[in-house]
């Protein structure tokens, strides 16, 4: 849980800062130097900007008990954009109020500025469309069921589209987002053929792994569902790696927003090219004995993995083992490595 930074400017504030910062938890407060007591959970100040840059700097929830005019004008250089910037919560002294004021939606200031208000027996403050209209926020949701957003600036046509009572269309072949969405499924056209709705004049959401040619409106949440198993020699580089992976997932139209992991045999869990790509992936690395994995049927077997490993294939039976789903790439080589590629059950 994020450290949340509970600014004030006046006695009464850092008064209200303080109970705030019993109710939430792992909170600090930031108080003007003469109102700080000597403990830990207070850090003193001698300028306010130097806690707005800080929070920035650092990404940490921001709470202030201050006039919204002063907040505004104190984080106004350091505003980059909804996807980076911490979620930001005004509170006036008598805590009367828990304004949301910034990141809403993906920092989590709307949740927040619920907390706030409950702690202190306030009234949430919340202005976001979505919200005020009982809408879905996709860019909350899709988090929270363990989709990444690929392309962000897509969620405000989506939104748009929403509040003006037009159609949205919805590929979901997984179902998980269409499930979530079950007491707002009014708002969805939900498809099942993917060519037929991008050909229609509508903006759209799609849930997945594949790769098309896509509308500038259509929203792309991408579900964690591919292994890619990898066989190669023990000093192997990693760029070789990621090389054909890239390559592959490219020419199969295969997003790597949705790679879940690399698999191999336990021989190679120590390959240090190996551990390098899956670092660098930012994914897992994942490895099964040749006992686990000798007798997994697979379509493309090896003479050389079965001579010098002890089993018929290491790729395509360590993506099997690890995905526990169909193969939808079968092997594929470079030099060095060995690749094929399945999809979760």
């Amino acid at each position: 849980m994020e450290l949340i930074t509970i600014a004030a400017l006046t006695p009464q504030g850092a008064a209200l800062a303080r109970r705030l910062r019993e109710g939430l938890g792992n909170a600090a407060c930031r108080l003007p130097r003469r109102f700080a007591q000597d403990r830990r959970e207070e850090v003193p100040f001698d300028r306010v900007a130097e806690v707005f840059q800080e929070a920035f700097v650092h990404k940490q929830p921001l709470v202030c008990v201050m006039a919204a005019g002063i907040v505004v004008r104190g984080i106004a250089p350091h505003l980059k954009s909804k996807a980076s910037d911490p979620p930001v919560v005004v509170v006036d002294e008598a805590g009367k109020f828990a304004v949301s004021l910034l990141s809403g939606h993906l920092g989590g200031a709307n949740d927040l500025a619920c907390r706030v208000a409950q702690v202190l027996g306030g009234q949430a403050v919340i202005t976001t469309a979505t919200d005020v209209n009982n809408l879905p926020a996709l860019d909350v949701l899709a988090p929270r069921l363990g989709l990444a957003v690929e392309n962000l600036d897509a969620v405000r046509a989506i939104h748009m589209a929403l509040l003006a009572g037009e159609p949205v269309r919805l590929v979901d072949r997984q179902g998980g987002l269409t499930e979530a969405l079950q007491e707002q499924q009014e708002w969805f056209i939900v498809e099942t053929d993917l060519a037929a709705a991008l050909g229609a004049p509508a903006p759209g959401v799609y849930v997945g792994w594949e790769e098309r040619r896509w509308p500038r409106e259509w929203l792309r949440l991408r579900a964690r569902v591919l292994v890619a198993g990898i066989g190669c020699h023990h000093e192997t580089p990693a760029g070789e790696v990621v090389d054909l992976l890239r390559h592959i997932f490219q020419q199969e139209g295969l997003s790597l927003l949705s790679l879940k992991a690399l698999a191999t045999i336990e021989a190679r869990k120590d390959a240090p090219g190996l551990k390098a790509a899956a670092r660098e992936l930012g994914v897992d690395l994942q490895w099964f004995s040749a006992d686990s994995l000798k007798n997994i049927e697979t379509p493309t077997p090896s003479p050389a993995a079965a001579r010098h490993l002890g089993v018929a294939s290491v790729c395509e039976a360590a993506a099997l083992k690890a995905a526990g789903g169909p193969l939808i790439v079968t092997k594929c080589k470079s030099a060095n490595v060995t690749l094929a590629v399945a999809r979760a059950a």
